[in-house]
């Protein structure tokens, strides 16, 4: 004993005469700790999501001593640092054992207490290296301890440690270890798992029935009145090493998270992230996190109302959707449901930003357009009735979803009821190219240019994201003016920015934007394909639209209220078609639940109209069975463009003499769609003059003005004949494609 007494105090007068090491406070350490997750909270700070963000190591929170449970505090220090609440941060006593034992080459426990080993962890210069630590190092880890142990209180210097300690492979702290292997905060372990734990402190990387024989004395040692059975814990251990429960990511909202942790680290690199971020919004707060524009009761809401609608829509072969909802007034997204999570094989796939055909649901910028340019207005009437637009690469012949024509119909009624015919005439108006400039102005990431797309791009043939969509929507909901949208707070506008953004000008006509807005929340309007009883119809005001890509690969629903633009996607990240999903079987009942939710108890009322609009009465002119084409109505106009009567031209010829064919048009090319069931495929026949008759390669075809011709393959000639036979008139023409009739149908 005087032997070790001596040697200590030798130690001790050695480590006096070092330098003191830097010494941090303990406010510093917990302050200064990063997870390897980052938490992204809610406008409220409610967690949303936690993201791994630091792929090098797996730290959890950190843990307060009170959150700890007290059997892992107990086996922590039976196991590393007996002496714990009685020294002074050196064990002189398990120092000179060391030390004896050394000398007479006897195993004996490690001198280590747990301040030593804290300080180690908190100094990269004191680290255990390879080889061991220098004496160097051993002399600095001493003094760093003695200065701990006076600046520290006994209960942070054991919390710190809990915290920073490396276990098994990437883990530290012990919050990681406990979710990662017992799947369960640390206040819940009990002796067993803490046995476990505290025996990994000893040996992390050792195998496995080693790790187990340790936990076993660790156990035995905390409960010396109970009998430990140690193949048990064997088992036990085995298993709880390979486990590795705690996810990189878990919460509600991962595409979103992902996405405002992205433009954030852009932003810190220097980059221009898009939308660009306010610097404050750049730092995140390590106490509680990344705080987003979300609200995580309505996140919750929407992720919930997607599952449980595509969970009914799996029988129709859809299994994935996205949901975004924007604030009108700030461009905030309130909500970002990414994916159908585990109902989707492609649930990493981000269905918000992802690109995708939006169908009919570019036709109301198309719409606005054409009324801004006042080629049309909301009462002009458009032919829905066969079309046959020659176009570069051939014939293009559009068709209504339903494959039916209503005749004559207003633009509110073409709009509304969402007719395919109406909305390529408007765009022959507008052109492709003049549309394609306005799509990209709103932000609208059109790949190829307006006279790519053609005349397909009224019925949405180029590739949005929802995103986007959304937000032209929203520039519809704010009278024309186009804002980026954003999922990080931003301080408010000073005075001198509204009035400055008032100033600008609008990137769409206002008046324009009013009127589409009427015309989509019109349901009297949509009832041509609705009906009265549609799912759009709310008891608050809104305006939607919705639309279905070609082949049913994608459908869409896109509407705003006073204060909310929602926006819905339902379809297969694959690409795969539907089965028999229509605009309102498919997103639209998503969408109407999550305005009735945003509307529970706030009012939505319709916009007042913009200056330079004109409310007047309209009447229409009768139709070929002699009724008005519509009824009367109230109608707005952009002043200037308002007229009482709209009416068609119904000057015929008067005899047979005068009888001529006026479409096909003479060598007209035809180019069959595979994508079309043969038999839906018409071409239609008109003609003016009394009596005719229609041949189609000599044999007797039809009778009347018009006619509807199933076509197949070749070259035909179309003659028009009056009642004695004679020929008047005849177009050639020819069929392209691979078209599969029966002998029947041809005839």
């Amino acid at each position: 004993m005087p032997l070790r007494r001596a040697f200590a105090l030798a130690l001790l007068a050695t480590a006096c005469a070092q330098p003191a090491w830097a010494l941090v406070s303990f406010e510093q350490v917990k302050r200064e700790f990063k997870s390897s997750d980052t938490a992204v909270l809610d406008r409220n700070g409610e967690l949303l999501q936690r993201v791994r963000t630091d792929a090098t190591v797996r730290r959890g929170q950190w843990t307060a001593l009170a959150d700890v449970s007290p059997a892992l505090r107990t086996a922590m220090v039976l196991s590393e640092d007996r002496r714990f609440f009685e020294h002074s941060g050196v064990d002189w006593r398990a120092v000179s054992s060391a030390a004896w034992g050394n000398l007479w080459n006897t195993r004996t426990r490690g001198a280590s207490t747990i301040t030593m080993q804290l300080s180690g962890l908190l100094d990269e210069d004191l680290r255990r290296g390879a080889g061991g630590r220098s004496f160097t190092q051993k002399i600095g880890q001493t003094v760093a301890a003695a200065q701990l142990e006076r600046n520290w209180r006994k209960d942070q210097i054991l919390e710190a440690y809990l915290n920073t300690v490396p276990f098994r492979g990437e883990i530290v702290g012990i919050d990681a270890l406990s979710r990662t292997l017992f799947s369960k905060a640390p206040s819940g372990l009990d002796a067993r798992e803490a046995a476990v734990a505290a025996a990994l402190v000893r040996a992390p990387n050792a195998r496995p029935a080693l790790v187990a024989q340790r936990a076993c004395e660790v156990l035995r040692a905390m409960e010396p009145e109970q009998k430990v059975d140690c193949s048990a814990i064997d088992m036990f251990t085995s298993a709880a090493v390979q486990r590795r429960a705690f996810d990189a990511n878990e919460g509600i909202a991962p595409h979103a998270a992902r996405r405002v942790l992205r433009e954030i680290r852009d932003a810190n690199a220097g980059a221009a992230p898009t939308p660009a971020l306010p610097q404050r919004a750049r730092e995140k707060d390590k106490d509680t996190g990344v705080r987003t524009t979300l609200r995580a009761p309505l996140q919750r809401f929407a992720l919930d109302t997607l599952h449980r609608h595509l969970r009914e829509l799996r029988e129709r072969h859809v299994e994935d959707g996205a949901l975004v909802v924007l604030d009108n007034a700030t461009g905030e997204v309130l909500a970002w449901v990414g994916s159908s999570g585990p109902l989707s094989q492609a649930a990493e796939v981000d269905g918000v930003t992802a690109l995708r055909q939006p169908g009919s649901t570019l036709k109301p910028l198309l719409y606005a357009q054409a009324i801004a340019e006042k080629r049309i207005t909301a009462a002009s009437l458009i032919e829905d009735s066969s079309a046959q637009i020659s176009t570069a690469s051939g014939l293009y012949i559009p068709q209504n979803y339903d494959r039916r024509f209503k005749g004559p119909v207003s633009a509110r009624t073409a709009l509304a009821a969402s007719l395919n015919v109406p909305a390529v005439r408007t765009l022959v108006m507008v052109s492709p190219e003049a549309f394609a400039r306005e799509l990209r102005a709103a932000g609208l990431p059109l790949r190829e240019s307006g006279d790519y797309y053609g005349y397909s791009l009224a019925l949405g043939s180029a590739e949005v994201s929802l995103l986007s969509l959304t937000n032209a929507y929203r520039m519809l909901a704010n009278g024309g003016r186009h804002g980026a949208t954003t999922m990080t707070v931003r301080p408010q506008a000073s005075p001198a920015e509204k009035a400055k953004a008032a100033a600008a000008p609008p990137l769409m006509d206002p008046r324009a934007a009013f009127i589409v807005g009427d015309i989509l929340s019109d349901p009297n309007a949509r009832t041509r394909t609705f009906g009265l009883d549609s799912i759009l119809s709310t008891r608050f005001w809104t305006a939607v639209k919705t639309g279905t890509s070609k082949d049913m690969r994608d459908n869409w629903a896109v509407g705003w209220s006073q204060r909310y633009t929602v926006g819905v996607w339902v379809g297969n990240a694959s690409g795969a078609s539907m089965w028999d999903v229509s605009g309102t079987s498919g997103a639209a009942p998503i969408w109407a639940e999550v305005m009735r939710f945003l509307h529970a108890r706030e009012p939505s009322r319709a916009p007042a109209p913009p200056a330079g609009l004109v409310e007047a009465r309209v009447a229409f002119g009768p139709a070929a069975d002699g009724n008005a084409i519509e009824a009367a109505r109230s109608e707005w106009f952009l002043q200037g463009t308002e007229q009482p009567l709209f009416a068609l031209d119904t000057r015929m010829a008067t005899d047979a003499t005068a009888a001529r064919i006026t479409a096909p048009a003479d060598g007209t090319i035809i180019a069959l769609d595979p994508d079309i069931p043969p038999l839906r495929q018409r071409v239609r026949f008109e003609s003016e003059g009394r009596g005719v008759q229609w041949r189609i390669d000599g044999k007797h075809f039809a009778r009347g003005n018009s006619a509807q011709w199933l076509p197949w393959p070749g070259r035909h000639v179309i003659e028009l004949v009056d009642a004695t036979g004679k020929v008047v008139d005849q177009r050639k023409l020819e069929v392209r494609g691979a078209g599969v009739l029966t002998r029947s149908a041809r005839r």
